[in-house]
């Protein structure tokens, strides 16, 4: 009689725990959807847009001066001294190792400023998705854009809702945002 009552009683804690985990609510998102087309990243993409075409004037300025030595140096390296000709070189070379160098410390320098400026924009979409999430009780929320397999019958598409949160226009796009850009980058 006592194994029948552990074997009941195992088999109502097994129907319980197993009806528990169906009543969890899941849901999924597109973050990398959400993230681009926050108002927000707009502005991010604008203050680095303008970074980088501040770098590339600079870094034409020194192409343009280092072009400048080069053909200076090989329409009157021939008639130079062993001594002008082997310091025009040094300060060539130098040049050489001064674009590198200013070009690796620009590729640093915005990664490190794309860093600081998504860092709270990030931050603002976590904390939405967070509260949209626990609003609706749901326990867990999978990344579409990196899940598997998601089934959209037993799986709620936060993606509308996160979006209307964070003032995505209604309807914008990552397509829409890449033709954008790609215009953008024309029309310079």
């Amino acid at each position: 009689m006592q194994y029948n009552m552990k074997k009941n009683l195992l088999v109502v804690a097994m129907a319980v725990v197993s009806t528990a985990a169906f009543a969890q609510k899941f849901a999924h998102i597109n973050s990398q959807e959400c993230f681009q087309l926050m108002p927000e990243m707009d502005e991010v993409r604008s203050q680095m847009d303008a970074i980088v075409n501040e770098n590339q004037e600079v870094m034409k300025s020194m192409y343009e001066e280092y072009q400048s030595k080069v053909q200076t140096y090989q329409q009157k390296a021939a008639t130079w001294t062993a001594a002008v000709k082997e310091s025009k070189e040094k300060e060539i070379m130098e040049m050489e190792n001064r674009i590198q160098e200013t070009q690796s410390n620009m590729q640093q320098e915005l990664q490190s400023i794309q860093n600081k400026l998504t860092a709270p924009v990030m931050k603002k979409f976590q904390d939405t998705l967070n509260e949209v999430a626990k609003n609706g009780g749901y326990i867990y929320v999978f990344d579409a854009s990196s899940a598997l397999y998601v089934d959209p019958a037993q799986s709620v598409d936060l993606t509308p809702a996160v979006r209307k949160f964070l003032g995505i226009k209604e309807g914008r796009t990552l397509e829409q945002l890449a033709a954008e850009m790609q215009a953008k980058q024309q029309a310079q």
